[in-house]
Protein backbone atom coordinates (compact mmCIF):
# COMPACT_ATOMS: atom_id res chain seq x y z
CA UNK A 1 0.00 0.00 0.00
CA UNK A 2 1.70 3.51 -1.20
CA UNK A 3 1.86 6.39 1.17
CA UNK A 4 -0.91 8.77 1.78
CA UNK A 5 0.56 11.75 2.19
CA UNK A 6 -2.99 13.34 3.60
CA UNK A 7 -7.08 13.47 3.01
CA UNK A 8 -8.86 16.70 2.47
CA UNK A 9 -7.56 20.11 1.84
CA UNK A 10 -4.21 21.03 0.94
CA UNK A 11 -3.37 24.81 1.04
CA UNK A 12 -1.51 26.24 -1.54
CA UNK A 13 -0.16 28.93 0.44
CA UNK A 14 0.86 32.46 -0.40
CA UNK A 15 4.36 33.53 -0.26
CA UNK A 16 4.40 37.30 1.73
CA UNK A 17 6.91 39.79 0.75
CA UNK A 18 7.90 42.49 2.83
CA UNK A 19 6.23 45.54 1.54
CA UNK A 20 9.73 47.82 2.13
CA UNK A 21 12.33 45.61 2.17
CA UNK A 22 10.98 42.70 -0.77
CA UNK A 23 12.43 39.90 1.18
CA UNK A 24 10.22 36.85 1.80
CA UNK A 25 8.42 37.79 5.31
CA UNK A 26 9.44 34.60 6.89
CA UNK A 27 7.84 35.67 10.37
CA UNK A 28 4.29 36.21 8.49
CA UNK A 29 5.04 33.23 7.17
CA UNK A 30 4.70 31.37 9.97
CA UNK A 31 1.93 33.04 11.43
CA UNK A 32 -0.20 32.00 8.40
CA UNK A 33 0.72 28.61 8.79
CA UNK A 34 -0.54 29.19 12.18
CA UNK A 35 -3.91 30.04 11.42
CA UNK A 36 -3.99 27.32 8.31
CA UNK A 37 -3.19 24.59 11.17
CA UNK A 38 -6.01 26.13 13.61
CA UNK A 39 -8.69 26.11 10.60
CA UNK A 40 -8.22 22.84 9.80
CA UNK A 41 -5.72 22.42 7.11
CA UNK A 42 -4.99 19.02 6.36
CA UNK A 43 -1.99 19.41 4.07
CA UNK A 44 0.30 22.99 3.57
CA UNK A 45 1.77 23.22 -0.05
CA UNK A 46 4.87 25.64 -0.17
CA UNK A 47 6.48 27.33 -3.09
CA UNK A 48 4.22 26.27 -5.83
CA UNK A 49 2.40 28.27 -8.16
CA UNK A 50 -0.01 30.47 -5.69
CA UNK A 51 3.23 30.63 -3.75
CA UNK A 52 5.19 32.39 -6.92
CA UNK A 53 7.85 29.80 -7.43
CA UNK A 54 9.35 31.04 -10.61
CA UNK A 55 10.14 34.65 -8.92
CA UNK A 56 11.86 32.75 -5.65
CA UNK A 57 15.50 32.04 -5.39
CA UNK A 58 16.61 28.44 -4.51
CA UNK A 59 17.52 29.65 -1.12
CA UNK A 60 14.49 31.54 -0.41
CA UNK A 61 12.81 28.22 -1.07
CA UNK A 62 14.66 26.03 1.37
CA UNK A 63 14.18 28.86 4.10
CA UNK A 64 10.44 28.70 3.27
CA UNK A 65 10.54 24.82 3.05
CA UNK A 66 12.60 24.90 6.75
CA UNK A 67 10.04 27.48 8.45
CA UNK A 68 7.36 25.51 7.15
CA UNK A 69 8.10 22.20 8.49
CA UNK A 70 9.15 23.54 11.95
CA UNK A 71 6.04 25.78 12.48
CA UNK A 72 3.71 22.83 11.13
CA UNK A 73 6.13 20.92 14.12
CA UNK A 74 4.47 17.37 12.42
CA UNK A 75 0.87 18.38 13.09
CA UNK A 76 0.34 18.71 9.48
CA UNK A 77 2.07 17.78 6.20
CA UNK A 78 4.32 19.96 4.51
CA UNK A 79 4.70 19.41 0.71
CA UNK A 80 7.16 21.30 -1.63
CA UNK A 81 6.95 22.19 -5.03
CA UNK A 82 10.43 21.56 -6.22
CA UNK A 83 9.24 20.51 -10.49
CA UNK A 84 11.30 22.10 -12.95
CA UNK A 85 11.29 21.94 -16.85
CA UNK A 86 14.77 20.14 -16.06
CA UNK A 87 14.77 16.83 -15.04
CA UNK A 88 18.08 17.25 -13.65
CA UNK A 89 16.79 20.59 -11.87
CA UNK A 90 13.81 18.90 -10.60
CA UNK A 91 16.18 16.02 -8.88
CA UNK A 92 18.05 19.01 -7.13
CA UNK A 93 15.16 20.80 -5.89
CA UNK A 94 13.30 17.35 -4.78
CA UNK A 95 16.96 16.51 -2.85
CA UNK A 96 17.13 19.89 -0.87
CA UNK A 97 13.76 19.65 -0.40
CA UNK A 98 14.18 16.42 1.38
CA UNK A 99 17.53 17.67 3.54
CA UNK A 100 14.52 20.39 5.02
CA UNK A 101 12.50 17.76 6.59
CA UNK A 102 9.53 17.66 3.98
CA UNK A 103 6.84 15.00 3.87
CA UNK A 104 6.03 15.28 -0.15
CA UNK A 105 7.04 16.67 -3.13
CA UNK A 106 4.91 18.27 -5.79
CA UNK A 107 6.26 18.25 -9.62
CA UNK A 108 4.84 20.37 -12.12
CA UNK A 109 5.07 18.64 -16.20
CA UNK A 110 8.10 20.03 -17.63
CA UNK A 111 6.99 23.39 -19.32
CA UNK A 112 7.77 25.97 -22.52
CA UNK A 113 10.26 22.99 -23.72
CA UNK A 114 7.26 20.58 -23.00
CA UNK A 115 7.29 16.84 -24.04
CA UNK A 116 5.38 14.03 -24.96
CA UNK A 117 3.49 11.08 -23.30
CA UNK A 118 6.58 9.19 -23.02
CA UNK A 119 8.78 11.97 -22.38
CA UNK A 120 6.48 12.78 -19.24
CA UNK A 121 6.54 9.33 -17.57
CA UNK A 122 10.56 8.69 -18.52
CA UNK A 123 10.98 12.67 -17.00
CA UNK A 124 8.78 11.11 -13.46
CA UNK A 125 10.40 7.95 -13.27
CA UNK A 126 13.99 9.40 -13.47
CA UNK A 127 12.92 11.78 -10.70
CA UNK A 128 11.46 9.14 -8.73
CA UNK A 129 13.87 6.50 -8.41
CA UNK A 130 15.94 9.50 -7.14
CA UNK A 131 13.89 10.49 -4.06
CA UNK A 132 12.84 8.88 -0.81
CA UNK A 133 9.87 11.20 -0.59
CA UNK A 134 6.57 10.35 -2.12
CA UNK A 135 5.26 12.53 -5.33
CA UNK A 136 2.36 14.32 -6.27
CA UNK A 137 2.61 14.55 -10.04
CA UNK A 138 1.10 18.53 -10.80
CA UNK A 139 -0.54 18.71 -14.01
CA UNK A 140 -1.81 22.15 -15.02
CA UNK A 141 -2.35 22.17 -18.56
CA UNK A 142 -3.43 26.28 -18.98
CA UNK A 143 0.14 27.01 -17.71
CA UNK A 144 2.36 24.70 -18.82
CA UNK A 145 1.28 23.42 -22.68
CA UNK A 146 1.31 19.86 -21.65
CA UNK A 147 -1.26 17.86 -20.78
CA UNK A 148 -1.39 14.31 -18.62
CA UNK A 149 -3.16 11.58 -20.34
CA UNK A 150 -4.95 8.60 -17.97
CA UNK A 151 -2.91 6.15 -19.51
CA UNK A 152 0.36 7.60 -18.66
CA UNK A 153 -1.48 7.97 -14.94
CA UNK A 154 -1.71 4.39 -15.21
CA UNK A 155 2.05 3.89 -16.46
CA UNK A 156 3.45 6.19 -13.40
CA UNK A 157 1.31 4.80 -10.55
CA UNK A 158 2.94 1.58 -11.15
CA UNK A 159 6.53 3.39 -9.36
CA UNK A 160 6.77 3.01 -5.68
CA UNK A 161 7.51 6.45 -4.71
CA UNK A 162 4.83 8.39 -7.36
CA UNK A 163 1.69 8.78 -5.32
CA UNK A 164 -0.94 11.13 -6.12
CA UNK A 165 -1.53 14.19 -8.62
CA UNK A 166 -2.78 17.31 -8.09
CA UNK A 167 -5.30 17.19 -11.27
CA UNK A 168 -6.13 21.47 -12.96
CA UNK A 169 -6.84 20.17 -16.40
CA UNK A 170 -10.53 20.97 -15.85
CA UNK A 171 -11.47 17.79 -17.84
CA UNK A 172 -13.92 15.42 -15.30
CA UNK A 173 -14.19 12.81 -17.67
CA UNK A 174 -10.69 12.27 -17.54
CA UNK A 175 -10.55 12.29 -13.91
CA UNK A 176 -13.18 9.57 -14.38
CA UNK A 177 -10.86 7.48 -16.42
CA UNK A 178 -7.70 7.72 -14.39
CA UNK A 179 -9.98 6.93 -11.28
CA UNK A 180 -11.01 3.73 -13.32
CA UNK A 181 -7.45 2.99 -14.80
CA UNK A 182 -5.24 3.26 -11.62
CA UNK A 183 -8.01 2.55 -8.67
CA UNK A 184 -6.18 3.43 -5.36
CA UNK A 185 -2.74 2.92 -6.85
CA UNK A 186 -2.70 6.80 -7.60
CA UNK A 187 -4.77 9.87 -5.48
CA UNK A 188 -6.56 12.00 -7.20
CA UNK A 189 -6.44 15.71 -5.97
CA UNK A 190 -8.51 18.48 -6.85
CA UNK A 191 -6.20 21.00 -8.91
CA UNK A 192 -9.08 23.49 -9.33
CA UNK A 193 -11.48 24.44 -6.30
CA UNK A 194 -14.48 25.11 -8.25
CA UNK A 195 -14.29 21.22 -9.03
CA UNK A 196 -13.71 19.93 -5.34
CA UNK A 197 -16.85 18.51 -4.99
CA UNK A 198 -17.27 16.35 -8.13
CA UNK A 199 -14.02 14.81 -8.33
CA UNK A 200 -14.48 13.88 -4.93
CA UNK A 201 -17.64 12.46 -6.02
CA UNK A 202 -15.52 9.97 -8.37
CA UNK A 203 -13.07 9.31 -5.72
CA UNK A 204 -10.53 12.46 -4.89
CA UNK A 205 -8.99 12.66 -1.94
CA UNK A 206 -9.29 16.12 -1.36
CA UNK A 207 -8.04 19.58 -3.41
CA UNK A 208 -5.00 21.33 -3.18
CA UNK A 209 -6.49 24.46 -3.17
CA UNK A 210 -5.91 28.38 -3.20
CA UNK A 211 -9.39 29.53 -1.75
CA UNK A 212 -8.40 28.19 1.74
CA UNK A 213 -5.69 30.67 2.08
CA UNK A 214 -8.79 32.59 3.05
CA UNK A 215 -11.05 30.28 4.01
CA UNK A 216 -9.24 27.31 5.13
CA UNK A 217 -12.21 25.79 7.73
CA UNK A 218 -14.62 25.59 4.93
CA UNK A 219 -12.52 24.08 2.19
CA UNK A 220 -11.86 21.64 5.04
CA UNK A 221 -15.35 21.10 5.82
CA UNK A 222 -16.12 20.64 1.92
CA UNK A 223 -13.52 17.78 1.69
CA UNK A 224 -14.66 16.36 4.94
CA UNK A 225 -17.91 15.78 3.75
CA UNK A 226 -16.96 14.37 0.70
CA UNK A 227 -14.65 11.35 2.46
CA UNK A 228 -17.61 10.64 4.50
CA UNK A 229 -19.57 9.66 1.46
CA UNK A 230 -21.77 13.41 2.63
CA UNK A 231 -21.99 14.77 -1.26
CA UNK A 232 -24.95 16.53 -1.03
CA UNK A 233 -23.42 19.00 2.10
CA UNK A 234 -20.13 18.63 -0.04
CA UNK A 235 -21.96 20.44 -3.01
CA UNK A 236 -24.05 22.88 -0.80
CA UNK A 237 -21.00 24.33 0.93
CA UNK A 238 -18.90 24.51 -2.50
CA UNK A 239 -22.10 26.11 -3.97
CA UNK A 240 -22.08 28.81 -1.22
CA UNK A 241 -18.64 29.52 -1.77
CA UNK A 242 -18.97 29.18 -5.81
CA UNK A 243 -18.81 33.10 -6.39
CA UNK A 244 -15.63 33.48 -3.77
CA UNK A 245 -13.69 30.86 -5.89
CA UNK A 246 -14.69 32.21 -9.27
CA UNK A 247 -13.40 36.11 -8.37
CA UNK A 248 -10.37 33.93 -6.71
CA UNK A 249 -9.31 33.72 -10.53
CA UNK A 250 -10.99 36.61 -11.73
CA UNK A 251 -7.06 37.65 -12.71
CA UNK A 252 -4.29 35.68 -12.86
CA UNK A 253 -3.31 33.25 -9.60
CA UNK A 254 -2.23 34.41 -7.18
CA UNK A 255 -2.90 38.00 -8.14
CA UNK A 256 -6.68 38.11 -6.63
CA UNK A 257 -5.89 35.34 -3.71
CA UNK A 258 -3.24 38.00 -2.22
CA UNK A 259 -5.55 41.03 -2.62
CA UNK A 260 -7.91 38.71 -0.45
CA UNK A 261 -5.35 37.78 2.04
CA UNK A 262 -4.43 41.98 2.26
CA UNK A 263 -8.02 42.50 3.01
CA UNK A 264 -8.22 39.47 5.31
CA UNK A 265 -5.18 40.20 7.44
CA UNK A 266 -5.08 44.21 6.70
CA UNK A 267 -1.52 43.67 5.96
CA UNK A 268 0.32 44.22 2.70
CA UNK A 269 1.00 41.88 0.27
CA UNK A 270 2.97 42.45 -2.68
CA UNK A 271 3.58 40.81 -5.67
CA UNK A 272 6.78 40.21 -7.42
CA UNK A 273 7.00 41.21 -11.01
CA UNK A 274 5.88 39.84 -13.66
CA UNK A 275 2.37 40.11 -11.66
CA UNK A 276 1.12 43.34 -10.73
CA UNK A 277 -1.68 44.10 -8.06
CA UNK A 278 -5.18 43.29 -9.21
CA UNK A 279 -7.23 45.80 -10.61
CA UNK A 280 -9.73 48.55 -8.85
CA UNK A 281 -13.00 47.00 -10.33
CA UNK A 282 -11.86 43.48 -9.43
CA UNK A 283 -10.53 44.63 -6.01
CA UNK A 284 -14.00 46.17 -5.31
CA UNK A 285 -16.17 43.06 -6.58
CA UNK A 286 -13.54 40.92 -4.64
CA UNK A 287 -14.06 42.89 -1.48
CA UNK A 288 -18.01 43.29 -1.69
CA UNK A 289 -18.00 39.44 -1.97
CA UNK A 290 -15.87 38.67 1.52
CA UNK A 291 -17.84 40.90 2.86
CA UNK A 292 -21.00 38.97 2.34
CA UNK A 293 -19.53 36.07 3.81
CA UNK A 294 -18.55 37.90 6.73
CA UNK A 295 -15.07 37.40 5.72
CA UNK A 296 -13.70 40.67 6.52
CA UNK A 297 -14.96 40.89 10.23
CA UNK A 298 -12.46 39.24 12.35
CA UNK A 299 -9.98 41.72 13.81
CA UNK A 300 -8.08 38.65 15.68
CA UNK A 301 -7.45 36.48 12.42
CA UNK A 302 -3.90 36.31 13.44
CA UNK A 303 -3.00 37.81 16.60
Amino acid sequence: MKQRLFTGCGTALITPFDSETGRVDLLFFERLIRFQIENGADALIVAGTTGESPVLTVEEKRLLFETAVRAAGGKTPVIAGTGSNDTGTAVKNCNEAEKKGVDGLLVVTPFYNKCTQEGLVRHYTYIADRVSAPIIVYNVPSRTGVNILPETYRALAEHRNIVAVKEANGDISSVAKTRALCGDSLAVYSGNDDQTAAIMALGGKGVISVASNVIPRKMHEITRAALKGDCETSAAIQREYQQLMNLLFCEVNPIPVKAAAEMMFARRLPLRLPLTEITAPNREKLKNEMKSLKLLDNDDLLC
